[in-house]
């Protein structure tokens, strides 16, 4: 069993999260372009927790952060060299931190102004970063890489604290997330493995095979019961109390790879994508896990690469490989956010 007793406790629904038949009515309502035209492709999306900004990582090495409620670019971090593959908000300090297929790391911090500095960059990897994960307290964060090993970064001195695995194995890390409790750690290779580690100790205390192709995202639901991994072959649901796969979800063609994850933090909802950007109810170990809304792929590209819940699941920010974040949510009520929807 991977979850401490507490860690399983039932959270409570939200009174203002959105019901079903709000999503099932979802349609883009906006769609901005971020990032280049000449390298186009958003690979990554984040979204701040307190406040409603969006933050997108591109083929074109910049990242950027975007106010949603007023749908302008506050900022363009630019300094990578190469794509940005993972892009991640600590609400904490006003951080933010961003990984590259350039090898390295960069952490940012927020001004005043909205503008942001970059305040360290961390070049321990020997190839392609492919994840970035914040830890609970916001104090430390993971780093996961193309050269089968994953970094242990303490966030306000930007030193590596530890480095695991082997730089002469074969197989990289293409996917990571933190358990919500922050006592472990998912990670997702490119031989199609998912490894779950023990933090403290840096060791592997499980692993999870049967996935075809690379694990391309990994996530874990809030109340920490649930894991769900994405690769070649769809989706994967995982119970950590029983160390199981007890359901398989196959959205696309055997070609067609699942490129995101993702519970919404009330743990109600999973968004899947992949050739479309498909919304889940979150059911348990018995119950079927039914499909509330499919949204086609808007770009055209057929690949949608990231998929991420606004607060109270009352938006999906949608990222695709054309240079456009699209906005999925009820026509018409983009003005009136604060106010709760009748049940």
């Amino acid at each position: 069993m991977l979850c401490s007793q507490d860690s399983g406790k039932k959270r409570q629904i939200p009174p203002t999260l959105a019901p079903i038949d709000a999503l099932e009515r979802y349609t883009q309502i906006s769609s901005h372009p971020l990032h280049k035209t000449n390298k186009p492709g958003i690979l990554s999306a984040d979204i701040h927790p307190s406040k409603d900004i969006i933050a997108t990582g591109g083929m074109d090495t910049n990242a950027v952060l975007f106010d949603r409620s007023s749908g302008q670019i506050l900022c363009t971090l630019t300094g990578h060299s190469k794509k940005v593959t993972s892009v991640k908000f600590v609400p904490r300090e006003d951080l933010f931190v961003t990984g590259s297929g350039d090898k390295t790391v960069r952490v940012w911090q927020g001004n005043e102004d909205g503008s942001y500095d970059c305040r360290h960059v961390l070049r321990d990897h020997t190839a392609e970063v492919q994840a970035v994960t914040i830890h609970a307290t916001n104090k430390y964060f993971v780093t996961a890489s193309m050269d089968n090993t994953w970094c242990f970064y303490d966030l306000t001195t930007g030193s590596c604290l530890t480095q695991v695995g082997e730089a002469s194995g074969e197989e990289g890390y293409t996917s990571a997330a933190f358990h919500p409790d922050g006592l472990i750690l998912g990670t997702g290779t490119s031989e199609s493995l998912v490894r779950i580690w023990d933090v403290k100790s840096q060791s592997n205390v499980a692993k999870f095979d049967g996935h075809v192709g690379s694990v391309t995202a990994i996530s874990f639901s809030e109340n920490g019961y649930f894991l769900a991994t994405a690769a070649l072959d769809g989706v994967k649901l995982w119970d950590l109390r029983k160390l199981k796969n007890f359901r398989s979800i196959s959205p696309y063609d055997t070609n067609t790879p699942t490129n995101s994850v993702e519970f919404d933090f009330s743990g109600s909802y999973l968004a899947i994508a992949g050739s479309d950007t498909r919304v889940y109810q979150v059911a348990n170990v018995k119950l079927e896990w039914n499909l509330v809304k499919t949204f086609p792929d808007l770009s055209g590209t057929g690949k949608v690469t990231c998929a991420k819940f606004g607060g109270d699941a009352k938006y999906l920010a949608v990222g695709s490989m054309d240079r456009n974040l699209r906005i999925f949510g009820l026509p018409g009520v983009e003005s009136e956010e604060s106010r709760s929807p009748d049940q």
